[in-house]
């Protein structure tokens, strides 16, 4: 149920998306406890972007998983900040990230929900 949408305006080749997602899918299954086989990523690269008035390296993410809580919403900042600059030169501070904790009666799976 973790979903994590990394959208940016860097270009990325096939290779740097796919060790990207796995990269992506391991640590959000760490951090949040959950099992690797409910985690979704999904990477929109090469966006036209702008922050902060400029189009330098960039990235919004959307992190939703049920349970979340303030501290792994922490712990996933750090994680996946320190990961994009180590990987792609994205400074830090031109990366936002927003949480969302959802309630399992509104997260659907296999034609039911996770509530």
């Amino acid at each position: 149920m973790p979903l994590l949408k990394l959208n940016t305006n860097v270009t990325l080749d096939t290779e740097q998306k796919s060790k990207m997602l796995g990269e992506l899918s391991q640590l959000m299954s760490k951090e949040t406890g959950k099992p690797e086989r409910y985690v979704m990523i999904s990477i929109a690269e090469n966006n036209a972007m702008l922050f902060a008035g400029s189009a330098a390296p960039l990235a919004y993410l959307e992190c939703k998983s049920i349970g979340l809580s303030s501290s792994q919403a922490k712990n996933l900042s750090a994680s996946i900040c320190q990961l994009l600059n180590t990987r792609f030169s994205i400074p830090q501070d031109r990366i936002y990230i927003e949480f969302s904790n959802c309630p399992a009666d509104f997260w659907g799976w296999n034609g039911s929900t996770f509530g």
